[in-house]
């Protein structure tokens, strides 16, 4: 399995992040990816690639032109404000909510960072664009692996992207990837494509990408909203709107969920994904479900990675894997490659 590695991601290194009301060290961290990519090759488990470099097309199929100026100007934005803001990350402090308009950009930057995001959560820093936009380009490029006929292809990188939505940045995500490789392989021929979303958090971003959309299907396995970030997507009854209705399918799962209830959940989704009749398969692949991990609760063990990744090759689909969570840093990598292991040796 080719792997399609962002040499750039550790430009984004947040210093701080407001956690149940307190400023805390970053959870998501450059070491994660970085113990993948050792696992990786300690099992010499296939190339590891640079990602070709795509135009901005290919964003702007998801993203928004004025959300991807701001993402591409805000530091420079942030430092002119205040020479010594180049010592600070950027933290959002004011949003608009129900009744408030979002149509007009401020002029005020406080205002402009609380427009494209919804937490406090997220970090802002010199590189954070670099970073995003070569990770986008890792996507992009395992689709088109897959689309010229490699069986799989596993797009590494940081900052992650499921809840990054069209026009809004949360959850650590700024742009989405799995998003982004779901609609190339739509803008190359595959007419109908699912997303399995198999983070502990819901994927809220790209659940709201596709939500009216009839040949994009997207499904998640994840903590229950009433109790789990991100709160106010992921719900059993969110099915879809439109033209998409049907295509949307929420697995919520209380916390403390071991993995034979994490599995049946699976069977469910897979068996949607085939009943769907996809062409191709974008996973989510959110490592956070693991017991260790320090923001979610789960209680996968690294064993069970192995039998994740058989089972998603017996769903015989050409698989685009997409790195997202998962903050048990020392035991990321080896449950990540344990999945894109097991995977490549059932097929």
């Amino acid at each position: 399995m080719k792997t399609f590695y962002n040499h750039l991601h550790a430009q984004h290194q947040g210093k701080v992040e407001m956690f149940r009301g307190a400023l805390v060290p970053c959870f998501e961290v450059p070491a994660r990816a970085d113990h993948v990519l050792a696992e990786l090759n300690r099992r010499k488990l296939g190339a590891v690639l640079q990602p070709q470099a795509f135009d901005d097309s290919a964003i702007t199929a998801i993203h928004s032109p004025r959300y991807l100026h701001f993402l591409a100007t805000a530091w420079d934005q942030w430092v002119a404000l205040d020479p010594t803001n180049v010592d600070k990350d950027i933290l959002p402090s004011v949003w608009p909510t129900r009744t408030f308009r979002t149509d007009i950009e401020p002029d005020n930057f406080a205002a402009k960072v609380g427009l494209y995001s919804y937490d406090a959560g997220s970090p802002f820093t010199a590189g954070t664009w670099v970073a995003a936009r070569a990770g986008a380009d890792c996507a992009l490029s395992a689709a088109q692996a897959v689309l010229a006929g490699d069986r799989a292809a596993f797009a590494l990188s940081r900052p992650p992207g499921h809840h990054a939505g069209m026009d809004f940045f949360g959850g650590y995500c700024f742009l989405n990837n799995a998003a982004l490789a779901a609609q190339h392989l739509r803008n190359n021929g595959l007419k109908k494509v699912a997303v399995l979303d198999i983070d502990y958090h819901h994927g809220n971003g790209t659940q709201a990408i596709f939500y009216d959309r009839p040949d994009v299907f997207f499904v998640s396995i994840h903590g229950d909203p009433r109790t789990e970030y991100p709160f106010y997507l992921g719900h059993a009854d969110e099915c879809g709107a439109g033209a998409g209705l049907g295509a949307n399918l929420n697995l919520p799962l209380p916390r403390g969920t071991d993995f034979v209830a994490w599995s049946q959940a699976l069977e469910t989704a897979l068996a949607a994904i085939q009943t769907f009749g996809a062409d191709a398969l974008v996973v989510s692949l959110g490592m956070d479900t693991f017991a260790g991990d320090p923001i979610s609760g789960f209680t996968l063990r690294s064993d069970d990675y192995l039998r994740v990744g058989a089972r998603l090759a017996k769903l015989g689909l050409p698989t685009v894997l997409v790195f997202e969570g998962g903050y048990a840093v020392a035991e990321v990598g080896i449950n990540a490659v344990n999945v894109l292991e097991s995977f490549s040796g059932s097929v």
